[in-house]
């Protein structure tokens, strides 16, 4: 199974992402670990990233989908994967999509996590990072929808909601069914 997951910052995904990797035994793929352990392990893509990042400019696209590539071409993922903050712009998902067809593969599903801004800003302020105030969590939101409604309607035909509003195992268990419901 491979599964993209989707969602407002706060809305559960590395959560979510973790326990269903557990429960359809495969890997959980985060953009931000691959970030961590490129530049902790001073690959070329990790130093690439650095320099950028130490600049204070995004990483582009080119330098995120090689760490992306990198990862998928590993074993473990034979069964599929569960990535969590990828694709995050349609680029990327395109990028996605070409990486699996070199596979002979593709998407299975992209699981919306849906909650509401409330929700989600208060879940951010109970986090007590320090620059978790609210106007800059509210600013975050606002910058995920700019970004994220072109890939929303780009996975139109892939993408299932799910009520990310609740106690975890009830999130996850809607993840499941969702899923099952699809293949």
């Amino acid at each position: 199974m491979r599964v993209v997951l989707v969602g407002p910052p706060g809305a559960g995904k590395g959560t979510q992402a973790r326990l269903l990797a557990q429960r359809l035994d495969v890997p959980h793929i985060s953009t931000g670990e691959l970030f961590r352990a490129n530049m902790e392990d001073c690959t070329p893509l990790g130093l690439e990233a650095k320099r950028y990042m130490d600049a204070g400019e995004l990483v582009p696209d080119s330098v995120t989908v090689g760490m992306v590539r990198e990862r998928l071409a590993r074993d473990d993922v034979a069964k599929g994967f569960v990535l969590d903050g990828f694709p995050r712009t349609v680029p990327q998902a395109e990028s996605l999509r070409d990486l699996l067809a070199e596979e002979n593969e593709q998407l299975d599903a992209v699981v919306e996590f849906q909650v509401p801004e409330d929700v989600v800003v208060e879940r951010l302020m109970e986090r007590g990072r320090g620059d978790d105030t609210e106007e800059v969590i509210r600013r975050r939101q606002q910058v995920y929808w700019e970004e994220t409604s072109p890939l929303l309607e780009h996975y139109r035909d892939r993408l299932l909601g799910v009520d990310a509003v609740g106690p975890v195992d009830e999130i996850t268990t809607r993840v499941l069914d969702v899923l099952r419901a699809r293949l």
